[in-house]
């Protein structure tokens, strides 16, 4: 129990506190940004630069706040329950981490859709004509591709190590079934039947 607790505790930490940082630029963002000429930080590469996006990540998928506000709940159920039944410590402490940081983000632009009707994105990568972004979205691509990379390239990982996500109690593959009881005792009893004759025949 205590284990569990302490590995929540880093979860909820971690995420509180990703939630809050993206919170806290989209927060300076709208008081410095908003309405302003955009601020050049490296002449050429990167802006900041306000921008009201009502759609996905990158800004695609416009105006399509039911399908987010439907699809980010099922998402951050699905990652709520890898990350309570994922063992703690050892080769899962990054998928603990890379799981934090794609909660972080669905749940800091979930937060400005809800709030605001938009989300609101300020950095841009003028460099590439990259779509404007915030840290949200920075928090959940960078941990996706993390973690498809560990997963797919990395060798630590193995089939075996992700068992904690089948739904069969302590890994077993096969359900009982009614009336294996009586197979076993019966198997039993026939076990000592034979030891039985076996020391019948050497007292012979």
């Amino acid at each position: 129990m205590n284990m569990n607790n302490r590995k929540w505790g880093a979860d909820v930490l971690i995420i509180l506190a990703g939630v809050l940082l993206d919170q806290f630029t989209k927060h300076l963002a709208v008081l410095y940004l908003k309405g302003q000429a955009a601020v050049v930080l490296i002449p050429g590469v990167l802006e900041l630069r306000y921008l009201e996006n009502r759609g996905a990540a990158f800004g695609i998928l416009q105006g399509g706040k039911v399908i987010f506000l439907i699809i980010t709940p099922i998402v951050l159920l699905a990652a709520a329950y890898v990350l309570i039944r994922m063992p703690d410590g050892g080769k899962y402490r990054i998928l603990h981490f890379l799981l934090d940081c794609i909660i972080i983000g669905a749940v800091g632009n979930m937060i400005d859709r809800i709030r605001l009707d938009y989300v609101v994105d300020f950095i841009y990568i003028s460099l590439i004509d990259f779509p404007i972004f915030n840290v949200a979205d920075m928090f959940v691509s960078i941990a996706t591709v993390a973690a498809a990379m560990l997963l797919l390239f990395g060798r630590r990982y193995r089939d075996e190590d992700f068992s904690f996500l089948s739904l069969k109690k302590n890994g077993s593959s096969e359900v009982p079934l009614c009336g294996s009881g009586d197979e076993e005792e019966e198997k039993t009893e026939e076990g000592e039947k034979t030891e039985e004759s076996g020391q019948e025949d050497g007292n012979g």
